[in-house]
Formats: structure tokens, sequence, C-alpha cells
């Protein structure tokens, strides 16, 4: 039986927990996207949506709690302005949580999460006219010695 046993514990004491939850989120409001394993991913989900909820309240309470999780000042300010106004109308699940294989080194299971709305945006590949249009300087030859 599980019964009282909520939450993720990471491997790590509660003060190394928090910093690695803290920094994850700061992280991903900064971002908007970050992959990290699956289950810190959903250790640090409702602690996300938490500090957009805040946001959207826009208080000066509010705004020196988000500040006190937060590690950085422009993670707070792209919270108040930018994140929470695009979630002003939606009443929860600001974030998403997408499987994204194991890693390589040890097998963990990945995850991707993300803002809802920043969905990738494919990068526009340079044509290969414009590449052979500008070669590279040639690089002097230099005497070995």
């Amino acid at each position: 039986m599980r019964h009282l046993n909520a939450g993720f514990k990471l491997g790590r004491k509660p003060a190394h927990r928090r910093a690695t939850l803290r920094n994850l989120v700061t992280n991903l409001i900064e971002r908007e996207r970050i992959t990290t394993t699956l289950t810190r991913a959903k250790a640090a989900r409702p602690l996300a949506e938490h500090m957009i909820t805040l946001g959207k309240r826009d208080t000066l309470h509010s705004r020196r709690q988000a500040a006190a999780f937060l590690m950085t000042a422009l993670a707070t300010q792209k919270l108040f302005n930018d994140v929470a106004p695009r979630f002003a109308e939606r009443a929860g699940g600001y974030t998403r949580i997408v499987q994204a294989g194991r890693r390589i080194g040890d097998g963990a299971r990945l995850a991707i999460l993300e803002l809802i709305g920043s969905e990738l945006k494919k990068k526009e590949k340079k044509d290969k006219a414009a590449r052979k249009e500008a070669p590279a300087e040639p690089e002097e030859k230099k005497a070995g010695g």
C-alpha cells in the first residue's frame, strides 16, 4: 500500500530537492521548454502551474511570492509580463509533459516539459544558392615549427 506517500523524493535531501525544483521551474519559465527526466517533470509541473497562477493574480503579494521562489529576476519579469497574460482565459493546465524516450547514458526516461502554446517551431533552412554566394574566407597557412 502507498498510503501517505505523495510527492517525489528524487533521491535528494529536502533542501537539494527544493533547489532542483526551483531551478527546473525557473528554466521552464525562461525557456518555455525543458528536457529532463520524467519523474522530475512530474514533480516540477504543479510548482510551475502554481507560479503561473500567481502571475495571473498580479498583486504585490503574488509578485513577492514568485520572486522568492524563482531564481532570477528575469524569470519573474517574464512570468508576469509574458507568460501569465497568455493564460488569462485558461483555468489551469498550463503545462504539457511529452515523453521523449530514454537517455543514452543510464536509460532514464526522458520527458519534455513545456508551456502550452509554445509549440516547436521548425527552423528555416537556408538556400544552397545563398550559401554558395558567400564563400568562406581562405585561412592563411602557418609554417609549422
